[in-house]
């Protein structure tokens, strides 16, 4: 009896033994295979076989910061303006966290200071008094390096999930800035056959540009400008693995621009009879309008409120304004030239990897 517990004891932590060798055994075979199954062989550096291009389509939203906003800050914006927008891109990754990105992107600019500005606030009744408002169309070539916070030594099918990044380049865009014409003009009452019409506001001139303004004017050597642009794109973004070749990315970039004109709206009012035609004087100053030609708000309540400065012009035209408004003066300001303005743009993209030679290896 003795000698058959002595057996079933010695089996017992035998068998004891056997079963905590084998579970050691077996952590250190599955240790082995992942650190096989992440291995990526010797580091040979950025291989070929490891760069890839890929092609994207997304939609974006442009908003802009620049004298029509609601506040001075750099991020006041007025949601209402957001209008949508589509982009193309191509991009060229060469490197663990460097890739080569060209987007063709269109969007929409638009502010209207009857709708950013507040009539009775102290520091933007100015601008409702103003009455200006805008939209720009934005057609946009760029190209930007994206650096990955996150790098990835092996082909695109070791991609982390989530990637944030940064981005920086170049870009060239036309635009072309446009405003609703009103029926009448406000300083003068003479009506406008372009009466509701979108009208281009470069070829107007608004503040003297084609005008023959005399040295002692405040816009004096003021030229037109180009409505070809460059700007430095910069921002941040996300990019998630959606499948083994495909991904979406979102990210936010600010336009610096280069000039303070995507608006129309840059230095002083001048005399309205430097102006060309009695559109150029309407779309300079509006302060006289009773209505918003773009939003409608009925503006009469607060006009007859205000001091208004019947004045005769160098050329003994009659214009009635708004005091400080659509008249000759360094004090009449019709915008803020000491900064240019600023757009940025929020896109969503969908990226196709293409054609990567890259395959994982097979076992037998």
């Amino acid at each position: 009896m003795t000698k058959l517990i002595k057996l079933i004891f010695t089996l017992t932590f035998v068998f004891t033994i056997s079963v905590g060798f084998a579970q050691i055994n077996r952590k250190q075979i599955k240790r082995k295979n992942k650190a096989m199954a992440n291995y990526k062989g010797q580091n040979n550096g950025f291989t070929k076989q490891k760069k890839y291009f890929y092609v994207g389509v997304g939609v974006n939203s442009m908003n802009y910061f620049g004298d029509i906003a609601p506040k001075s800050g750099i991020f006041s914006t007025k949601i209402s303006s957001t209008r949508p927008g589509f982009v193309l891109s191509g991009g060229y990754r060469f490197g663990p966290r460097y890739t080569l990105q060209a987007s063709l992107s269109y969007g929409t600019l638009f502010s209207d200071d009857n709708k950013a500005a507040d009539p009775t606030g102290e520091n933007s009744n100015y601008r409702y008094k103003r009455n200006l408002h805008f939209k720009n169309n934005i057609t946009e070539l760029a190209v930007v390096g994206i650096f990955d916070l996150f790098q990835n030594q092996g082909s695109y099918l070791s991609r982390v999930q989530i990637t944030p990044y940064a981005l920086i380049g170049l870009a060239g865009f036309h635009h072309n800035p446009k405003a609703i014409a009103p029926e009448a003009s406000g300083s003068t009452g003479v009506a406008l056959p372009e009466a509701g019409q979108w009208v281009s506001l470069r070829p107007l001139g608004t503040e003297g540009q084609y005008a023959n303004l005399e040295p002692t004017d405040a816009n004096f050597g003021i030229k037109p400008y180009s409505l070809w642009q460059v700007s430095i794109p910069f921002g941040l973004g996300v990019r998630y693995k959606l499948g083994e070749a495909l991904d979406i990315s979102f990210d936010i970039t600010f336009r610096y621009l280069f000039f303070d004109y995507i608006d129309d709206i840059s230095r002083n009012y001048v005399d309205l009879d430097v102006l060309d035609g009695d559109l150029a004087k309407a779309m300079s100053d509006r302060s006289m309008e009773p209505t918003g030609a773009k939003s409608g708000n009925d503006r009469s309540q607060y006009i007859s409120g205000w001091d208004t400065d019947p004045y005769t012009g160098r050329n003994e035209g009659i214009y009635n304004t708004v005091n400080g408004f659509g008249q000759e003066g360094f004090s009449n300001n019709r915008g803020g030239a000491s900064d240019n303005d600023i757009y940025y743009v929020t896109s969503i993209k969908v990226s196709y990897i293409l054609g990567s030679s890259f395959r994982r290896a097979k076992f037998r």
